[in-house]
């Protein structure tokens, strides 16, 4: 490649990026899922569409769409709140195995008894449909305000149902579900998640440790130290254990994510727009590889029955069976089961029989790619209505006020950066009135581009930003105080708000 065809590659890219940028901002304005965008580009782009780009490698598109993958989880993971997904995670890990395990079966049937699809093909209709995809459920729950442990349930899921469709799909693809048997397969299903759970987990450990202890040249090598540790936990978990990589690298973002890191603010920014950028590429990638000339109205009549057999009878039947023991109300369990939402996922396991050469599996791709467009438009823009028709909204919502850590290694301290949002009810309290532990001092406020040293009479304001000194010991309590203020007030210990982490 010689430089000018290069220049015009990076023009072309750049052009490209800023129109999906643009277009998360208008896909956000209707709740719609940004992945229609940019579905939509990689059809134009395509070789049916104005860009001729010819691209049909399935193995690369396998390749590269679980590593999109494992970034989408290990950003899931760092922004997922803990103390909602902990209480829910039995009813998490329960649908993302006995509910994918009973969609797949539903699916299956209707894709066999109903439109004459041979078992294998079957079963892989139900076993790549079925999983949530966790980029869409986390980018449009975050924009509607339900109820913690729904949305706990629904991210814990979207974060483990990879681990069993990969390892359904890949065996169905080779052949070897047969060989397998139901209670090994199971029994492999088992091993590869709690495996994987206690090795993302025990990396996560570590890293939080290590982390703490190294004082790293620069701020800007502390996202890329976590993003570098999550990914180890995928590959090591995948290639030395042979379990999970994908449970692995989410319990390893959920145990950086709520642990108290240098610069979390910058790292959980970092991550974002790397996620972002992964989506971005991810979902061009996969409208490359599909081929609207080669979908036909057969094809879609396909999809739209396997669309309803997935969304309506099999994710209804499996939110009913695996919310049975833990008795959630109905509107509850209708909103897990409509929010069920399907992205990339699905397309992404839709390549490995592609890859694996399995016959026919070029319209199964067609038939999930449809789908998928179909659906993700029908039920995205539909969820805050229906969260509201169902009463499920959080009405005790609540305005976490940011704070980042930047260690002062050779003072024993650490310096709180933390920003006072709109809604805080830190605004109107006076430095005096923080009533901030012994030796910790507010020595910054920048507001309106403006820096000044504060005194005790001075009054917070929304927008400011505060630059804390604390010493080390005296973090995590000074961090509780301005949490606690900010959700409270000034009297916020006589409500019995102690400020602790909602992470």
């Amino acid at each position: 490649m010689d430089v000018e065809v290069l220049d015009r590659v990076l023009l072309v890219g750049a052009g490209v990026l800023l129109v999906t940028i643009v277009a998360v901002r208008l896909t956000g304005r209707f709740g719609l899922p940004s992945l229609l965008i940019y579905l939509g580009i990689g059809l134009v782009l395509g070789e049916s569409g104005p860009g001729h780009i010819h691209f049909s490698d399935a193995q690369v598109a396998h390749a590269l769409g679980f590593g999109a993958l494992v970034i989408i989880l290990t950003e899931g993971g760092l922004t997922t709140r803990w103390h909602e997904v902990r209480p829910v995670l039995p009813l998490g890990v329960v649908l993302a195995t006995v509910g994918v395990a009973m969609s797949t079966t539903v699916v299956a049937c209707v894709a066999h008894y109903l439109l004459g699809f041979d078992w294998q093909l079957a079963v892989l209709l139900g076993a790549v449909t079925s999983p949530t995809d966790a980029a869409a459920v986390f980018s449009v729950l975050r924009r509607v305000a339900v109820r913690p442990r729904l949305r706990g349930a629904l991210e814990a899921e979207s974060g483990l149902n990879d681990a069993p469709t990969v390892l359904l799909v890949t065996l169905v693809s080779s052949g070897g579900i047969g060989d397998e048997g139901i209670l090994r397969f199971a029994g492999l299903v088992a091993y590869e998640l709690v495996v994987g759970a206690l090795f993302g987990f025990v990396i996560g450990w570590a890293s939080v440790g290590a982390l703490r202890r190294v004082a790293l040249g620069s701020a800007g090598l502390y996202p890329l130290a976590v993003l570098s540790l999550a990914i180890i936990s995928y590959a090591g978990g995948s290639v030395l254990l042979h379990v999970s990589g994908f449970a692995a690298v989410y319990v390893t973002s959920l145990v950086l994510g709520r642990a108290e890191l240098p610069h979390r603010i910058a790292t959980r920014s970092f991550v974002d727009g790397i996620a972002w950028l992964a989506q971005i590429g991810l979902f061009i990638m996969l409208g490359l590889l599909a081929s609207p000339g080669r979908i036909g109205w057969d094809d879609a009549l396909i999809a739209l029955v396997i669309g309803i057999a997935v969304t309506v009878v099999g994710r209804f039947a499996a939110v009913a069976l695996s919310a049975a023991p833990f008795r959630l109300p109905w509107s509850e369990q209708t909103f897990i089961a409509w929010a069920g939402l399907r992205g990339a996922v699905p397309i992404v396991l839709a390549t490995i029989p592609l890859a694996a050469g399995v016959p026919q599996a070029d319209r199964v791709f067609d038939v999930v790619f449809v789908l998928v467009f179909l659906f993700t438009l029908l039920q995205g823009p539909s969820l805050p209505w229906l969260a509201r028709r169902l009463k499920v909204l959080d009405e005790n919502a609540t305005v976490e006020v940011d704070i980042d850590v930047a260690p002062l290694e050779s003072l024993g301290a650490d310096m709180l950066q933390v920003h006072v949002p709109s809604e805080s009810r830190l605004a109107g309290v006076e430095i005096a009135e923080l009533r901030l532990p012994p030796g910790v001092s507010v020595s910054l406020i920048i507001r309106d581009d403006r820096a000044f040293v504060p005194d005790r009479r001075t009054v917070l304001r929304a927008a400011d930003s505060l630059l804390v000194v604390a010493p080390s010991p005296l973090r995590d309590q000074t961090e509780r105080r301005l949490r606690a203020v900010s959700r409270a007030g000034r009297l916020a210990g006589w409500f019995g708000e102690r400020g602790r982490e909602q992470n």
